[in-house]
């Protein structure tokens, strides 16, 4: 489905763009642009005008301002794994892609802080961590490819949020450039900034209230040991129900994903890390902590796990994340994306939350849905905090299986919010999801939402059509197809 809307970026703006960025650093043909129409969420495209690709804050500086000048949209971007359509250019305009923003500034472990810019790899930084005893908490599934400025942009979270907490708990400040040029600095190296908590504010902003340029982020310790296994189970329900028996008995895990049939069948066939493809269901479970008492608290999750009638293997005793069998169990998890190319050519995934009492509930509804629409969805997801993950496999080709698509995840998101949830944990609103903010907000939280987008970006335009539904306030008063010419 194609927005197929642009502006008409004229030579003299294209010529001031290339001289502000470097001409090897802009994108300006039709065969250049097509791989920047869409992010990971794919339904949706649209072709920028130009991209660029700044590699200081100075540059960033210089295109906000020319687009200024020219009356111009623009749209931040990383490495485009979004999967709501965060990164689409509607509208068409200047894409800012960041991507060669991409140093680590600062590495401070006794303050325990790093300074990096936006375009930094998730992963990255850990690995540049490696043997100081600190670590980078925030683990997205697209860890190896995602950036940290696209982690802020959509509070990102993980396996392991259940215990370590998203993005936002884990950034002390953000340098932004503001949608007139301005450059803020936000919260600082410290811990504690006095004043409006304004970090929290910026972290899942989705872009729109600037260009994030730097990004101060927390490290967190390194655990001194840990027990990660599998619970296997005959179906859905059993699994769910352990996951509610263990977070009411008082057990937190550091991570508790969950995977069905067809995402355990489509994990092991690309990589055959010895998942059990006859289970209805398996847990990843972790513990972690000090030596001291860890044993008996993985032995409380096994008894969890059998009480709701699984059983517990492949169980690893580590200290250290770099161990092979750990490595091989969270490459396998983290990999799980990319096995559905084995089992469908286009997929979209869902980000749902319901209260972890509702997970039997959602998913059995999850699968009458794929069979009321005839699509086959998978589910991995983090169980632990009730982010579901429904897989709704497809062949983009076939507008009549978009559209059903489309249906069955609205209807997914419709049962998530009467169960008491939200249509979001980790991957933003988007494009994708406006239409459901007035079921979650009243038009008085709305409007002051957008009170306080516009007092970040006022004209609207940093990243319009996204987030906010259209004609909530005046900030969509600029049609995204206007034309700019000098």
């Amino acid at each position: 489905m194609a927005v197929a809307q642009s502006v008409d970026i004229s030579p003299s703006l294209r010529a001031e763009l290339a001289r502000a960025v470097g001409e090897e650093n802009l994108l300006h043909h039709r065969d250049e642009l097509v791989v920047y129409e869409c992010d990971g969420y794919v339904i949706e495209k649209n072709v920028p005008d130009v991209v660029v690709f700044p590699t200081s804050t100075e540059q960033v500086v210089s295109v906000v301002k020319l687009c200024n000048q020219y009356d111009v949209p623009f749209v931040p971007r990383g490495a485009g794994t979004s999967l709501a359509g965060g990164t689409l250019a509607v509208g068409g305009g200047v894409m800012i892609c960041l991507t060669r923003m991409k140093k680590i500034l600062e590495i401070n472990t006794r303050d325990r802080y790093a300074v990096v810019e936006p375009g930094v790899v998730n992963v990255w930084l850990t690995r540049a961590l490696g043997g100081s005893g600190f670590h980078y908490a925030p683990d997205p599934s697209s860890q190896t490819a995602c950036t940290v400025g696209g982690n802020v942009a959509t509070n990102s979270g993980g396996p392991h949020t259940l215990k370590y907490g998203v993005t936002v708990n884990h950034v002390r400040g953000v340098e932004l450039v503001l949608p007139d040029g301005t450059v803020a600095q936000i919260g600082g190296k410290t811990e504690d900034v006095p004043g409006l908590d304004l970090t929290g504010l910026v972290v899942g902003n989705e872009g729109t209230f600037g260009v994030v340029t730097k990004v101060i982020v927390n490290l967190t310790r390194d655990p001194e040991a840990g027990r990660t296994f599998l619970g296997v189970f005959e179906d859905v329900e059993q699994a769910t129900e352990a996951v509610s028996g263990l977070i009411g008995a008082g057990i937190v895990p550091a991570a508790l994903e969950m995977l069905d049939n067809l995402m355990i069948r489509a994990v092991e066939e690309a990589f055959g890390f010895g998942f059990p493809t006859e289970a209805g269901a398996v847990l990843i479970m972790e513990v972690d902590g000090l030596e001291a008492g860890l044993e008996r608290e993985a032995e409380a999750v096994a008894e969890v796990v059998r009480a709701n009638g699984g059983s517990v293997k492949n169980a690893i005793a580590w200290t250290t994340r770099k161990e092979p069998e750990y490595v091989a169990i969270w490459k396998a998890r983290k990999s799980a994306f990319g096995a559905i190319g084995r089992l469908s050519p286009t997929f979209c995934t869902q980000d749902g939350v319901v209260p972890r009492t509702k997970l039997p509930h959602i998913l059995r509804r999850i699968t009458e849905i794929g069979s009321k629409y005839g699509i086959r969805i998978a589910n991995v997801f983090h169980a632990g905090d009730g982010n579901i993950h429904p897989i709704l496999l497809f062949d983009e080709q076939d507008p009549a299986q978009v559209r059903r698509v489309l249906d069955a995840s609205h209807e997914i998101l419709e049962e998530c919010i009467a169960c008491g949830g939200s249509v979001t944990g980790e991957h933003g609103i988007g494009v994708e999801k406006m239409e459901f903010m007035p079921k979650l907000y009243s038009a008085a939280d709305l409007q002051a939402m957008v009170a306080i987008r516009e007092v970040f970006n006022p004209e609207g335009r940093c990243s319009p059509g996204k987030m906010l539904p259209v004609g909530v306030g005046c900030i969509e008063r600029k049609s995204p197809g206007r034309r700019a010419s000098a």
